[in-house]
């Protein structure tokens, strides 16, 4: 199968959270697979040539009347970027600077989605499947229907948008559609781009794609209904036979604790000695007392409404009220950064907190640290509490999304992965931390559960090989 994959963001190059994890990761094992892929994404401000080691190539593309450059990475999934100096290589962030989105993101990401179907012909590569992902590419799949035409593969191509979360669907005024070069009829309730009076670039993925996919069965199921479907799950009710919820998976091979060379020391399953090492170093690095009997809680990731940080904050308090430490890297919202600097300042012996991005002791908490806290108000995915399960990091979780899915209960005897609760409030979350840390004092339970979780296949062949039925459906009925 020859498939484009098209996203905004990919990983190691730009990444803003999961999706370009995803990007990074999904291409590869579908090479890996068999298949022939080829990602296109743009050149952002933080993609330096140099340091990426980004290769020109010799001829421009040409799409909705603007000129740009492209450059690649070869490997096995080959990876093509686009460079515009104004729309993009200029900037600081992927979709914004701190503090506001750009203004013309709408014009951004649809002359990269025009770009996404000029690039084939250019490269002498002609997909049998066009894999989106999220409102930033969802357009393709409505210029694939309407304007591809006189591209020669276009005919035969089907197109698969990936939703990786609902929340974020590219809302603008509608006085856009003529500044995207889009005809007035595409604006429509019925079989268009309109909502609530606007243009809204996630229903045109959502209407037009030949398949849709999200990133958990969990999340694939909760989208229908109107608590997490964003106003959309009407349209996502519609089409509800096309829509399939495939887990996502992670990069074993970087997030390996018996190879990670970002640890002080390697363990794997039955050979947990140089976790307990590097739970003693990451305390000291971050400047916690070294205590092998006190519990490390972790929290890594961003710190907005999503995420849960109101209950979170609610309920630490009383959790710091006994024998645990808290070590937590992120950023996000500065009210929640800022509550967390006053806890670290209130209780410097249990708490310590870095408000910026380090992937490295990323990697060290994730080793070092006991339990990992995610009590997400959703969770499209997730992906650190399956780092955590294979780190041996008991995970401690909201029941919703791919956290239901990746994390089991824990039973009481020898079943289970994880804590678990469902009431979104700090006393549910309270609840299931004293579980957790009860269990904690049992070591034979607990290494149970540490070496379920360990044991647990959450890499990428798994789920690439459902994108594969996916695309296999599709081109069959092309």
């Amino acid at each position: 199968m020859d498939v484009l994959f098209v996203s905004a963001e990919v990983a190691p190059f730009s990444k803003t959270g999961g999706l370009g994890d995803v990007a990074g990761a999904l291409p590869r094992a579908l090479a890996a697979r068999g298949h022939r892929v080829v990602v296109f994404t743009p050149r952002h401000g933080v993609v330096d040539p140099g340091t990426h080691r980004l290769e020109p190539l010799p001829f421009p593309i040409e799409a909705g009347g603007q000129s740009a450059a492209l450059w690649v990475v070869r490997g096995p999934a080959p990876v093509f970027f686009l460079e515009h100096e104004r729309l993009f290589g200029h900037r600081r962030g992927i979709y914004a600077d701190p503090g506001h989105e750009y203004g013309d993101n709408a014009e951004r990401f649809a002359f990269f989605c025009r770009a996404a179907l000029v690039l084939p012909r250019l490269i002498g590569f002609r997909p049998r499947v066009v894999h989106l992902n999220d409102w930033h590419t969802a357009l393709c799949s409505w210029l694939l229907r309407h304007e591809a035409g006189a591209e020669p593969w276009a005919a035969a191509a089907r197109s698969v948008f990936t939703v990786h979360n609902l929340a974020h669907q590219g809302d603008f005024a509608k006085e856009k559609v003529p500044a995207l070069g889009l005809p007035w009829s595409a604006f429509r309730y019925d079989e268009g781009m309109e909502f609530h009076d606007r243009l809204n670039l996630m229903k045109a993925g959502l209407t037009f794609a030949d398949a849709l996919t999200t990133v958990s069965p969990g999340y694939a199921r909760e989208i229908l209904g109107p608590e997490q479907g964003e106003g959309l799950d009407p349209l996502l009710r519609h089409r509800a036979h096309e829509l399939h919820g495939i887990l996502n998976g992670i990069d074993v091979e970087e997030w390996d604790p018996e190879r990670d060379a970002l640890l002080p020391a390697r363990f794997g399953p039955g050979r947990l000695a140089g976790k307990a090492r590097c739970k003693a170093a990451l305390q000291a690095e971050v400047g916690l007392p070294v205590r092998a009997d006190v519990p490390v809680l972790a929290m890594v990731g961003r710190l907005a409404d999503q995420k849960g940080l109101d209950i979170a904050l609610s309920a630490l308090p009383a959790l710091l009220g006994q024998e645990l430490q808290l070590v937590q890297l992120g950023t996000g919202r500065p009210d929640y950064e800022q509550a967390l600097h006053r806890l670290m300042h209130e209780r410097p012996q249990q708490v310590r907190v870095r408000t910026h991005f380090d992937e490295g002791l990323a990697h060290r908490i994730e080793a070092g640290a006991d339990l990992f806290l995610m009590p997400s108000r959703f969770e499209p995915c997730g992906l650190n509490q399956m780092y955590s399960l294979r780190y041996g990091t008991v995970p401690v979780v909201r029941a919703v999304g791919g956290l239901a899915d990746t994390v089991e209960d824990f039973d009481g005897k020898s079943r289970g992965t994880g804590f678990c609760f469902h009431e979104y409030s700090a006393q549910a979350l309270l609840t299931a931390m004293r579980r957790a840390l009860d269990v904690y004092r049992d070591r034979k339970a607990w290494r149970g559960l540490m070496e379920r979780g360990m044991a647990e296949d959450n890499s990428w062949a798994r789920s690439a090989a459902r994108y594969e039925q996916v695309y296999e459906a599709l081109a069959g009925g092309a």
